[in-house]
């Protein structure tokens, strides 16, 4: 699979399943107490550090860029499909989001505070984890954090329907460890981690494990 095949079959299917998509997830945050426990350590660990501007890399509809702006940073949201990047302007009409891909932020170098990738590297084919890696370290300031969500486990599952809509999306579970190894060869070290078991969400129970790494950019890595 090319850059094109991966990042044009991504953009589609959640072009195709926006709406669904951002109805489904719009309150789901609110049931999660230790994700927001996350957040809120992220935010936190930013703005006594001095803050700066935040970016959050595949945004969606803007719901966990609606949250970190009331946190306090300052934030843009990032996504690859227009789609649900309309939905969120829908929602959340006074965020700045923006259509781009994490392969290539459209971001100066070493300007950045924070970044938050909260379950968008699980689209990422495990070949471009190292560049997607080192786009992060590449706009995150010297000492700048950033925190990703990932789903835990060793598979890929692919999905071919969502909300009654037709879509070809894999998603791809990692165990910490390795999540964690591979951002370290990017510069980026680890200084904190949440995995939590599988939780029930409007009637429904999530398939895997989930975990949360926060990362720090570190030019001294061994």
């Amino acid at each position: 699979m090319t850059d094109a095949d991966f990042l044009a079959e991504t953009r589609a299917s959640y072009d195709t399943m926006a709406a669904g998509y951002a109805t489904r997830f719009r309150a789901e945050l609110a049931a999660r107490p230790v994700d927001r426990a996350m957040l809120a350590a992220f935010a936190e660990t930013v703005l006594t550090g001095g803050g700066g501007p935040v970016l959050e890399v595949g945004c969606g509809p803007g719901r966990i860029t609606g949250h970190l702006r009331d946190l306090g940073l300052a934030v843009t949201g990032l996504d690859l499909s227009p789609g649900m990047l309309a939905q969120g302007r829908l929602a959340h009409p006074d965020l700045r989001l923006v259509e781009a891909s994490m392969l290539d932020l459209p971001v100066a170098d070493g300007v950045l505070a924070g970044l938050v990738a909260w379950y968008s590297v699980i689209h990422v084919p495990d070949a471009w984890l190292p560049r997607v890696f080192a786009e992060f370290h590449r706009v995150l300031a010297p000492g700048g954090h950033a925190l990703l969500a990932f789903q835990v486990g060793d598979e890929t599952v692919r999905y071919t329907e969502a909300w009654g809509e037709p879509v070809s999306l894999a998603f791809r579970r990692r165990r910490p460890d390795h999540v964690a190894a591979l951002l370290h060869a990017a510069g980026l070290a680890e200084r904190a981690r949440m995995c939590r078991a599988a939780q029930e969400f409007d009637g429904a129970t999530e398939r895997t494990p989930q975990a949360c790494l926060l990362v720090r950019r570190d030019d001294d890595r061994a």
